[in-house]
């Protein structure tokens, strides 16, 4: 079954053109490679075709729900299927992905084929002839963000690589040419970062309207900072997590360790001024709607953050912070006014993606689990945890609701669980409960719009009701994910639609809180000067902290930080963990900071918690239980999960080449 749904979403994305166009790096015709390269270089049309058939063989980034390139949100602890482990994330933490079969994951000779088409760029681009001087100033910095970013992805989920500078290996060599060793992790980030610098001084600022997604100066930064952050991060920074799982991970020529084993501070400086270089910049604000009357007002009982009743962004007050969070995401904003995205692109898999939790009687397949625990992270309205409430906005578990509240266009019906009551506007906008209104807008057909959506095992969504070709149709914890999806979207009934959705790679929001980060792990004042010659000085300022932090806290409509999570690194931490898991909620963040931090062994020893899913909404289904399915229980994290495996095959081409620990046999 799973596979059918799989071709389903394969043949909708051809017929919206999703592999014959991809509008980020704007491929709508891929250069021919069976045209011979001389040919290429005559004339800057067939050029710029080239670059950009490189480009298209770069993963799509929106494609993180399902058969995503790395193990992403069903690979992590913020969410799963109970359907057959046909995707290759969705087999990773159930430890049955190998070295000879990676299925979507293995990038590694792809992202070589793109190195091999920008090398070959910086090798004949003087042969061009009708290219202007601002033409080859683009198309050079366009080949190198595209080498940067090919090396980077590698990183990312592969750990160190191979760095083949400029050269263009021959596929006709014999073997021994190929004979090369990977670089190690630090040398892996600096050059990749210096490759990124390099784009950045040749490609714009901005670009027009029609090419958006295609990258930009700060794109280029924003992956500079991101990468910095990760290196400066105890699993590859001579931290706990660097010991535990890199210890013994030697290059086998002469002994050096791929991953450092000691600890650098400065790497987090360094890391700060590259989110500093951004915010300075002025090009970037979170986005935000601004508050009308129907935007409910802002709590009347905070009183630890005097800045809280402040016009944002100093404080909270004259946004509406459901549509400032929830528009960046279901299609209602315009992306290329967003100035809040740093790197992203429009993706029919987003937007095809939304299926995965829409109803089944809507048209979707209702299934696209979030376990409890990240239901838990979400605070009351004031701001406070829910275990530790106040009497204004107490958290209970018992009971349900009055009456219905309506606020910012949602509409909160009565008879739900009080769990779902007074809870943040970030939980409103990104997760589906049982009882919660599903508009679906965009239909005119009866009994196809404005749906309570429950699924204890009595109700229209729940595991008695999952008949449409396939028992599992249904979330076994009790919630899905709504992030993605508007209130006019509609998979099924007369004038159905579903808006186009974009991918935001990188947005304000993680600049603000990886510096806010950088800073927390400071304990002396550094003086970095960045490529442009900036120079910047950054300290554990708890000022500095909270103003970046602050920010988002305040878009979600929350008041700040109070002065006890901000007195040690460690309590600061545990905040900004609880923080990132939520604001960053499946935009595939939540696997490389688990494993960056080196947590991951802790959050997947946790049994997976959702509501009830065998008992009926009044009889029981609001108790917390362990999820009781195969693909639940038999979840596991080995030490050689911290990276991905390189196909066998590559290992065999270029057998001085290590592998990743734990994966050589």
């Amino acid at each position: 079954m799973k596979k059918i749904k799989h071709l389903l979403i394969v043949l909708c994305m051809f017929s919206t053109g999703i592999f014959s166009s991809c509008n980020y790096l704007d491929v709508s015709n891929y250069f021919d490679d069976t045209m011979h390269l001389d040919s290429v270089f005559k004339h800057k049309i067939y050029l710029e075709k080239f670059l950009w058939g490189a480009a298209a063989l770069l993963p799509n980034e929106g494609n993180i729900f399902v058969n995503s390139y790395y193990p992403a949100i069903l690979g992590s602890d913020e969410g799963f299927t109970m359907w057959e482990s046909d995707y290759p994330c969705q087999r990773f933490p159930l430890n049955e992905i190998t070295a000879d079969n990676l299925g979507n994951m293995d990038i590694w000779p792809a992202m070589y084929q793109v190195i091999r088409k920008a090398n070959t760029i910086f090798a004949r681009i003087e042969e061009c002839e009708d290219l202007s001087s601002q033409d080859k100033r683009e198309i050079v910095g366009y080949a190198h963000f595209l080498r940067g970013y090919a090396y980077y992805l590698l990183v990312l989920n592969y750990g160190p690589c191979i760095l083949v500078g400029d050269n263009i290996l021959d596929t006709s060599l014999p073997s021994e040419a190929y004979e090369t060793e990977r670089a190690t992790f630090d040398e892996c980030v600096e050059y990749i970062c210096q490759e990124l610098e390099t784009a950045a001084e040749y490609i714009p600022t901005t670009v027009p309207i029609n090419l958006f997604g295609r990258p930009t100066k700060g794109a280029a930064y924003g992956l500079i900072a991101r990468l910095r952050v990760y290196a400066a991060s105890p699993l590859y920074n001579g931290g706990k997590a660097a010991r535990i799982y890199f210890s013994n991970f030697l290059r086998r020529s002469d002994k050096v360790p791929y991953i450092s084993q000691t600890y650098d501070e400065k790497k987090w400086a360094v890391a700060a001024a590259a989110c500093k270089r951004l915010i300075d910049s002025g090009n970037y604000k979170l986005y935000t709607v601004e508050a009308t009357s129907e935007t409910p007002e802002l709590p009347k009982n905070v009183t630890y953050d005097p800045n809280y009743y402040k016009t944002f962004p100093e404080g909270a007050n004259g946004i509406d912070p459901l549509k400032s969070y929830s528009e960046m995401f279901n299609g209602e904003a315009i992306s290329f006014k967003n100035e809040e995205i740093v790197f992203g692109r429009n993706s029919d898999y987003v937007k095809n993606g939304t299926k995965y939790s829409f109803p089944s009687a809507n048209g979707g397949w209702n299934g696209y689990c979030i376990p409890l625990h990240i239901i838990d992270g979400y605070r009351m309205a004031d701001g406070q945890p829910i275990n530790d409430s106040s009497n204004e906005y107490p958290y209970t578990e018992e009971g349900f609701t009055k009456q219905a509240v309506t606020f910012s266009g949602y509409e909160l019906r009565a008879d739900i669980s009080n769990m779902y009551a007074n809870r943040e506007m970030r939980f409103y906008a990104s997760i589906g409960f049982s009882g919660c209104l599903w508009p679906m807008r965009s239909t005119t057909e009866t009994g196809k719009y404005l749906q309570v959506i429950r699924y204890g095992v009595d109700q229209n969504s729940g595991k008695s009701a999952a008949t449409e070709g396939d028992l599992r149709n249904y979330p076994i914890t009790g919630f899905v994910s709504k992030k993605y999806i508007h209130s006019d979207d509609a998979w099924k009934g007369s004038n159905g639609s579903v808006l186009s959705k974009p991918f935001i790679m990188i947005r304000y929001a993680d600049i603000l809180l990886m510096y806010a980060e950088c800073l927390n792990n400071l304990t002396q004042t550094h003086t970095i000067t960045d490529a442009q010659e900036n120079t910047y000085t950054v300290s554990r300022d708890i000022n500095e902290m909270a103003k970046a932090f602050n920010q988002v806290r305040y878009r979600a409509g929350l008041p700040g930080l109070r002065q006890e999570e901000l007195a040690t690194a460690d309590n600061f931490f545990e905040v900004l963990k609880t923080e990132r898991m939520i604001e960053f909620l499946h935009e595939g963040l939540r696997y490389y900071d688990t494993r960056r931090w080196g947590i991951v062994a802790d959050v997947e020893s946790k049994p997976i918690m959702g509501m009830d899913a065998e008992k009926t909404e009044k009889g029981g289904f609001y108790n917390r239980v362990i999820c009781n399915y195969a693909s639940v229980r038999n979840r596991i994290f080995l030490p050689k999960m911290i990276l991905l495996p390189i196909n066998r095959q590559e290992i065999k081409r270029v057998p001085t080449m290590d592998q990743n620990p734990g994966w050589e046999n």
